[in-house]
């Protein structure tokens, strides 16, 4: 059912008002969008009038990490489905040809915004850690396994979310029928599809999770050797997966006989899980609040805690207090405070941010303007070498240092319907093929390694993130939706990339509304992540004037060793989509 009021509304033109009172007071230009202005400023149009219906901005639009995701979600669009039918169809098909990053055995974060109501949804599907998990869910005779081993056991799966978050959003919002969502992903399983190069790389590296026995079994041919790129690959599993979801819903993935395999896998050797059908049965998808704040004439919404969306809006907070603008576009001095306003923003968030239902998250303080405006005297455009400290924000607890590792493996796609929905969902597995394991022809997520875990602070107790029972892992994906100053929907991003997720949207953000580049332009500048002592970056993508302009700065850059961005992005002008897709992946963006 469609709910019939969403909170999120009051909360979203609470801030809208806030930011325009601020805006109005500083004074701040439009950036150079085109966006269409009503003459009811600080308020939502009315969704019936006619001026306010001509300006609604209207797909179709997709954008996602691959042609044939993209082109299923694109059919859909072209059938008159919803921009969440089309997330389903798309959803479905990357779990097949881009399993090292996401799929039914994954969770994910997933915005959802209604052009008739204004109303913007949110969903947590994060994966939760069974009931039976403690500090100690990594240790092994009382010492910390290696990550490698952690990752590889039974005990990095938690309950995944992507099946019941596609059929909750789907009753919420969907417009056609479940059942004829999944027909293109089910005959690419069965009928095979052809391995992209990215795919084939990932299926041929040295990743330990590309080499466990349900890996060796999926990727090797029948000669004895590997699949490589152009090859046909077929998965009658998964597309077996597809026709119970399909008929029956998420249930049987989370009761049936789907969700016994799923227990059977994580519970094998080596190092077991403690996963069970109760714990399956007992995942919820959670309906949150979305997280909005005004940068310049704009509302930028994004997921509240488990996600680090707080971090990306405290992050703009930091720049626009420290007179980012002011910097010339693109420059030295605007790339080092870029990089400055990151290593507050990580220092932060890895000190407070968790699942809100086991620890509280100071959100109010973290964009608290004071607190922005303290924590912002440090950005001066001179990188110091030692990094900074968390801070103290209002509402904090004492909390232990962080020491979570975030590796590779996640996926960012964008849709918006001829009525003007619009869908911007962040998924993972977490690392490269998840934990290696597989049931259902899917591969399972290794989310619980997303848990800070090592020693505990005997003075302070244990991480923010510590492990805990049925609690969810923070994340660092944060999907984005812009709205306009009534409320109405821009534009939408987000990328994969683990902890550096936070920084490629930054990026992204900034150079669409700050420095004035289409999506494109955006998407291709180089990315630059600055957490606590380690700075990676694109570094032959910067010009040598500002890498050295940088340098003498106190910013030496170093090649970015984290995952690397997959960021998709759309903003309307006049009426018409600008999307865009990473270069860096094999994305696209489609608009018809």
């Amino acid at each position: 059912m469609r709910p019939s009021q969403n909170p999120a509304s009051a909360l979203a033109g609470r801030a809208l008002a806030l930011g325009l009172a601020l805006l109005m007071a500083t004074g701040c230009a439009l950036p150079p969008l085109g966006l269409p202005s009503l003459n009811t400023p600080g308020g939502r149009a009315d969704p019936t009038s006619a001026a306010s219906q001509a300006s609604i901005n209207r797909g179709p639009f997709v954008a996602a990490a691959n042609p044939l995701a993209a082109e299923a979600g694109m059919a859909v669009l072209r059938r008159g489905g919803s921009a969440v039918d089309a997330a389903v169809a798309i959803q479905a098909v990357l779990g097949l040809v881009e399993p090292q990053s996401s799929g039914l055995g994954g969770g994910a974060f997933m915005l959802v915004f209604e052009a008739a109501t204004g109303d913007l949804n949110v969903y947590d599907a994060r994966e939760t850690a069974p009931a039976a998990a403690g500090p100690n869910l990594f240790e092994e005779d009382g010492r910390p396994l290696s990550f490698r081993d952690a990752v590889l056991s039974g005990r990095s799966t938690g309950a995944p979310g992507v099946p019941a978050l596609l059929e909750t959003a789907q009753r919420a919002h969907g417009r056609l029928p479940w059942s004829s969502l999944f027909g293109d992903a089910i005959r690419l399983a069965e009928d095979g599809f052809i391995v992209s190069p990215r795919l084939s790389g990932f299926i041929n590296s040295r990743a330990p999770q590309a080499h466990t026995e349900w890996a060796e079994a999926y990727f090797t041919k029948p000669d004895g050797t590997r699949y490589r790129a152009g090859d046909r690959l077929s998965n009658p599993a998964y597309g077996a997966s597809l026709r119970l979801l399909a008929a029956e819903g998420a249930a049987p993935f989370y009761r049936g006989q789907a969700a016994e395999r799923i227990v059977t896998a994580v519970r094998a050797g080596p190092r077991p899980g403690a996963l069970t059908v109760d714990d399956l049965a007992a995942y919820r998808i959670e309906r949150r609040e979305p997280l909005c704040r005004p940068y310049r004439l704009y509302l930028i919404c994004t997921a509240p805690p488990p996600s680090s969306g707080v971090s990306l809006l405290q992050a703009l907070a930091l720049l626009d207090a420290s007179d980012f603008e002011a910097a010339p576009p693109q420059s030295g001095e605007a790339w080092t405070r870029f990089a400055e306003a990151q290593r507050l923003m990580y220092a932060d968030r890895d000190r407070y941010v968790a699942d809100p239902a086991f620890v509280g998250v100071p959100v109010g303080g973290l964009l608290d303007p004071a607190y922005v405006i303290d924590r912002a005297r440090g950005i001066d455009g001179v990188f110091e070498a030692a990094p900074p400290e968390a801070g103290t924000p209002p509402g904090a607890s004492s909390r232990a240092a962080d020491a979570t590792t975030e590796p590779a493996g996640t996926s960012h796609f964008v849709v918006v319907d001829a009525e003007g929905d619009a869908v911007s969902m962040t998924a993972t597995v977490e690392s490269v093929f998840g934990s290696g394991r597989m049931a259902n022809g899917y591969f399972l997520n290794n989310q619980l390694t997303d848990f800070s875990w090592g020693p505990v602070d005997q003075a302070r107790g244990p991480a923010a993130n510590a492990p805990g029972p049925r609690k969810r892992p923070r994340s660092s994906m944060s999907p984005v939706i812009i709205l306009d100053r009534q409320g109405r929907f821009v534009g939408a991003l987000g990328s994969p990339g683990g902890s550096s997720i936070l920084a490629y949207n930054l990026k992204t953000l900034i150079g669409m509304l700050d420095w004035g580049l289409e999506p494109q332009a955006a998407v291709n500048l180089p990315n630059l992540v600055a957490r606590g002592a380690g700075v990676g970056a694109d570094t032959a993508l910067f010009p040598d004037i500002v890498r050295e302009d940088m340098a003498e700065r106190g910013l030496i850059l170093q090649e970015n060793a984290t995952e690397n961005s997959g960021l998709h992005a759309v903003i309307f002008r006049d009426g018409r989509p600008l999307g865009a897709a990473d270069p860096r992946r094999e994305g696209v963006a489609l608009t018809r």
